[in-house]
């Protein structure tokens, strides 16, 4: 079933996942087992993330260096395959611009169709190491709007209408975007570009989310706009979030956090216990889903579907 039609046809917000492909050397049985707490809330999708291939240099015997892919991960179409074989539930592979051609995406598009999967995240994706600038591969797409577009092509060429497409959303704006304006302005872009509803970045204030959501109407945005959460586990996490998705931590957060010291029991129940009163709020504004970022860890969530769900 279509994410659009779920959304369409829901009455009340669901709970939704996101999950990352696993280390190569993980059964699907390891797989598996991991998603199942997960299963009695009714989820009504889950999210798979996609990551580029990566390259390293090897000295070879001739003191010169050889360049050889390197796949640390399982691929997200196998581990849609796994989930749909094993549960009966929507999977949502995520695809991504970095590191494929439009010709390369639409070979990966026939695949997920001839699977029976009904729906897709179309994101940009980031710069590989060492690139300052997202630069795109030779005949691929430098934005999310233009794969939005490829998408929708590749549906009229064959005739029939495969796919429900998400995009992602960025409350307190996109590091490469010089102001939340611009941001916005391309996410319109892929709106018009043909994509159904829009899930944000992780945020840890509330009123920032209700803030773009209210933008992003004035804009002429008005296709769900599904707010992503992340319970904070870790007092490193108080650097390193702000750093890799360029957010803010509420400074009450943050104190509260610090001052637990070095107790990491103590952390991780301050992170689950504000990501709680996060979720109770969004769903008292009837929000249309809450999205979770589970990142391969199943506790604290399951902890705050079994309070809020």
């Amino acid at each position: 079933m279509k994410i659009r039609d779920i959304l369409k046809e829901s009455v009340k917000p669901f709970p939704s996942l996101e999950i990352v492909p696993p280390l190569k050397g993980l059964t699907a049985r390891e797989l598996n087992d991991s998603i199942r707490p997960f299963m009695e809330f009714a989820p009504k999708y889950i999210n798979v993330t996609c990551h580029r291939d990566e390259y390293e240099y090897r000295a070879s015997a001739d003191g010169g260096f050889s360049r050889h892919l390197v796949r640390r991960r399982v691929s997200e179409v196998a581990v849609c395959g796994t989930i749909m074989s094993e549960y009966k539930i929507e999977v949502v592979p995520h695809i991504i611009c970095g590191g494929a051609s439009a010709e390369e995406i639409e070979s990966k598009l026939y695949d997920l169709r001839f699977m029976g999967i009904d729906n897709v995240i179309a994101l940009r994706g980031d710069s590989t190491v060492g690139e300052k600038r997202f630069t795109p591969v030779p005949g691929g797409y430098r934005y999310a709007s233009e794969l939005v577009e490829g998408i929708r092509s590749f549906e009229k060429e064959i005739g029939e209408e495969c796919f429900s497409i998400g995009v992602g959303g960025y409350p307190e704006k996109h590091f490469e975007a010089p102001n939340i304006e611009t941001d916005i302005e391309n996410l319109k872009k892929k709106i018009d570009a043909g994509a159904d509803y829009i899930i944000t970045q992780m945020f840890f204030d509330n009123s920032v989310y209700y803030d773009y959501v209210e933008r992003c109407r004035k804009a002429g945005i008005t296709v769900p706009i599904i707010p992503g959460l992340k319970p904070l586990s870790t007092a490193k996490q108080l650097s390193m979030l702000p750093e890799s998705f360029s957010l803010d931590i509420p400074v009450e957060l943050t104190e509260l956090v610090r001052n637990a010291g070095d107790d990491k029991a103590a952390v991780y129940e301050i992170g689950t216990q504000w990501c709680i009163s996060q979720c109770r709020d969004l769903l008292a504004h009837n929000v249309p889903a809450v999205h979770f970022y589970t990142m391969g860890k199943s506790e604290n969530i399951v902890r705050i579907l079994k309070d809020c769900f």
